[in-house]
């Protein structure tokens, strides 16, 4: 993980270019969804550039297993990619992954073996089959409205799921709070306060994870959105700086559900508190979806809520 942590950071500063074992690989960087936790990962690989489509490889160093990453995208294709570009600053990309089956993985996997032999390596360290999987990237071009309309259906959509989550963990918030009169509840609902801040903490995380992921997402869409429809450019900035400051809200947010002993106290006290630091976390929440939705969806050639 610290390696992992020390060539991410590297591979933004320098435009995807890093030193040390990783020095001259073609690297890109995987931000998935955990499988289970639905956590978000950033995974550094090295990648094959066929024509539009780039191509990485599950070799896991040999391991027995296949890596965390592969695990995600089976689980959930769609992924943000970031990689150097000739703008000089590494840029983040919308994706959709496709393991490759058959004759076609097979042929791809030898060509990425003949390119760099410490994969042939790999493979024989272990029984497994190595994947390759394809990372197609998101194109907005005119020539797939109905792709484009869809799109623009699913960003409401999520907008509409984060604002059901958000009220979910309000409520679990507020249960909490009503513990202050711990007579006024029924005797099952009353339940012992450890389990209580144990599903307060996960409802919590869910909804970070959640708006991390979507916000990661939406950072690599924007880049088509750039590509596709330059006017939307000061939009498009404004909804990136809107990210950055959640994101830095979401940190110190998670911080305090984890607490330092990685339980969260059920005490409304601090309850209180963790409302507090959630609304201020979210405040101006419901703007940035409306904005964003207001500025994307006409140019997607769908519906407004």
């Amino acid at each position: 993980m610290d390696l992992n942590k020390h060539v991410i950071e590297e591979f933004r500063a320098n435009n995807g270019k890093v030193g040390g074992m990783f020095e001259g690989a073609s690297l890109i960087l995987l931000n998935t969804t955990g499988a289970r936790t639905g956590r978000p990962h950033t995974t550094p690989t090295v990648y094959l550039r066929d024509g539009n489509r780039y191509l990485v490889f599950g070799s896991n160093a040999g391991g027995p297993r296949h890596p965390h990453w592969y695990h995600n995208l089976l689980a959930n294709p769609h992924l943000t990619v970031e990689l150097g570009t000739e703008d000089g600053a590494v840029k983040p990309f919308a994706a959709r992954a496709v393991p490759l089956e058959g004759e076609e993985r097979d042929r791809y996997w030898e060509l990425q073996c003949s390119r760099d032999p410490g994969f042939r390596a790999y493979a024989e360290q272990t029984e497994r089959t190595v994947p390759v999987v394809a990372l197609h990237f998101l194109d907005l071009g005119a020539n797939n409205p109905e792709r484009n309309r869809m799109i623009g259906r699913q960003l409401v959509q999520h907008h509409s799921e984060l604002r059901a989550e958000l009220r979910h963990v309000r409520a679990e918030i507020d249960r909490v709070l009503a513990r202050k009169h711990p007579a006024d509840l029924p005797e099952p609902e009353d339940r012992p306060g450890a389990d209580l801040a144990s599903q307060l903490r996960r409802h919590c995380l869910t909804f970070c994870y959640a708006l991390r992921t979507h916000h990661t997402r939406e950072d690599g869409s924007f880049t088509a959105f750039e590509k596709q429809f330059p006017h939307l450019a000061p939009a498009i900035a404004r909804l990136r700086r809107e990210h950055e400051a959640v994101e830095r809200g979401l940190a110190e947010f998670e911080a305090l559900v984890n607490g330092d002993g990685g339980e969260l106290p059920a005490d409304p006290a601090d309850a209180e508190k963790l409302r507090a630091e959630l609304d201020r976390v979210v405040a101006g929440l419901e703007e940035h979806f409306a904005y964003e939705e207001q500025h994307l969806l006409p140019a997607l050639e769908a519906p407004l809520r």
